[in-house]
């Protein structure tokens, strides 16, 4: 998998315009306000962005780039970047840290602010090299300031333990306050809210199929039976019977007021040789009323890829259906390596009241340049996702053509501009590029430039 290469947001920009897009300034936050958002970090009523950003000069060891929103959407003069060596910040920036690899976010504190949850599951702590830790970067009024360091339990207080190596929030418990799910050690961990600067947190428990055999690799959270309450999805791969090769699973866990209780699994692979893995989201594509699991395996079919759809019920997720680059009224066509849902992301585009989903494709060759990569968008509707309701987005949106720039390496939806129309985030090497949604779909025109970018969005 090629690597993205550093960013140079001046040639992005400067591309943007050659190809007649003109990257917004946007005015100023408003006053701040009572938090509506889980992503709104100093409570000003608007959606910011948190991504994985580059190492500022003389630091090391990983850093977080944040985007303000505001009246009209982000605003690039508004950005603040946090990594180990911020003030406030536990630890040091270290050479082979990987601070902010893995990022989620709700108000833990329950003060009207969004908090900023930071995952580095390479961190050394003492002896324990790889043991990974976890972050809470405080929201307030004035942005995200200060934190306060999660602490580990189990298998992942040790060394190899990759604590943080993914992350979700949500409310679990139905309580109202938020809870944070945690990879590490091979484990999940549900840690419950409240969550104290101090490092309290409510009761903290493992997340695991007792004696089955089963290692967590992954977490996507939603709300899937329409109960209310947080349902988490756990993504691994499990041993089971004589057989040494594990499959790549999915895990359903309904909420409950006494946290999560096990549900139907669902085998992706039956014979699992490693890889690249799954990812997941959920939201509903058909309206039912119900979250639908949608989960991206780039590995499918010697990388061609695949997105299976779980559906959801009442009574949890049952029954799927599979899109790929062969579903008919997709472009293109798979190819081996194409990684055809790398990443996932989901929300309404157009405004019609249906979940969208976006497919990343990183390593689509395009006219005999490799690994240009596109994404497709997905339009959810009445029966669900379908390939006749999907439209693909190119490079060229970003003013580019290039290959080896991996265009949908990471994917986020969300809404930042409050038109009720999902705007759509897009990585590629050498910085990443927001298009606003619109009635059809995320459209190049208004396109803002994101400046910094160097990884993978928040959840």
């Amino acid at each position: 998998m090629p690597h993205p290469r550093k960013a140079t947001p001046t040639a992005l920009a400067a591309a943007l315009l050659a190809a007649g897009l003109t990257p917004l300034v946007l005015a100023a936050p408003a006053t701040a306000a009572v938090a509506k958002q889980y992503d709104d970090f100093n409570g000003d009523g608007h959606r910011d962005l948190a991504y994985l950003g580059y190492n500022r000069d003389n630091h090391r060891g990983g850093a977080v780039t944040i985007v303000y929103g505001g009246t009209n959407g982000l605003d690039t003069s508004h950005t603040q970047v946090i990594d180990q060596d911020s003030a406030g910040v536990p630890g040091s920036g270290e050479e082979d840290d990987m601070f902010g690899d893995s990022l989620t976010s709700a108000d833990l504190n329950k003060d009207g602010y969004a908090d900023l949850v930071v995952g580095n599951q390479t961190e050394h702590v003492g002896s324990a090299q790889y043991r990974g830790s976890v972050t809470i970067v405080w929201g307030s009024r004035s942005g995200l300031s200060g934190g306060t360091n999660l602490a580990p339990k189990g298998g992942a207080a040790g060394a190899q333990g990759h604590f943080g190596s993914d992350l979700a929030t949500g409310d679990f418990t139905g309580d109202g306050s938020p809870d944070l799910a945690v990879i590490g050690g091979g484990e999940a961990w549900l840690y419950r809210g409240p969550f104290t600067r101090a490092g309290g947190t409510g009761t903290v428990s493992e997340i695991d199929k007792d004696g089955a055999g089963w290692y967590s690799s992954g977490l996507a959270a939603g709300k899937v039976n329409g109960d209310g309450k947080t349902d988490l999805v756990v993504l691994g791969e499990q041993f089971t019977g004589t057989n040494d090769t594990p499959a790549l699973r999915a895990w359903f866990l309904k909420g409950a007021s006494s946290g999560l209780t096990s549900g139907a699994s669902k085998t992706l692979e039956s014979a699992w040789h490693g890889g690249l893995g799954a990812n997941a989201v959920i939201a509903d594509f058909d309206k039912d009323g119900y979250g639908d699991i949608a989960i991206g395996q780039p590995d499918k079919d010697k990388g061609k890829g695949a997105v299976t759809v779980w559906r959801g019920t009442s009574a949890g997720p049952s029954g799927s259906t599979t899109l790929t680059q062969a579903t008919a009224g997709v472009s293109g066509s798979p190819e081996t390596d194409d990684d055809f849902g790398y990443d996932v992301s989901a929300a309404d585009t157009n405004g019609d009241g249906y979940a969208d989903l976006a497919v990343g494709v990183p390593h689509e060759d395009v006219d005999g340049k490799q690994d240009q990569g596109g994404v497709h968008v997905f339009r959810g509707g009445s029966g669900g996702l379908t390939g006749t309701r999907s439209a693909w987005i190119p490079q060229t949106v970003a003013g580019r053509a290039d290959s080896d720039t991996a265009f949908g390496y990471s994917l986020r939806l969300r809404d930042v501009t409050g038109d009720g129309k999902a705007d759509l985030a897009i990585a590629l090497s050498g910085g990443g590029i927001l298009l606003p949604g619109t009635a059809t779909t995320p459209t190049a025109s208004e396109a803002v430039v994101l400046p910094d970018l160097g990884g993978g969005f928040q959840d």
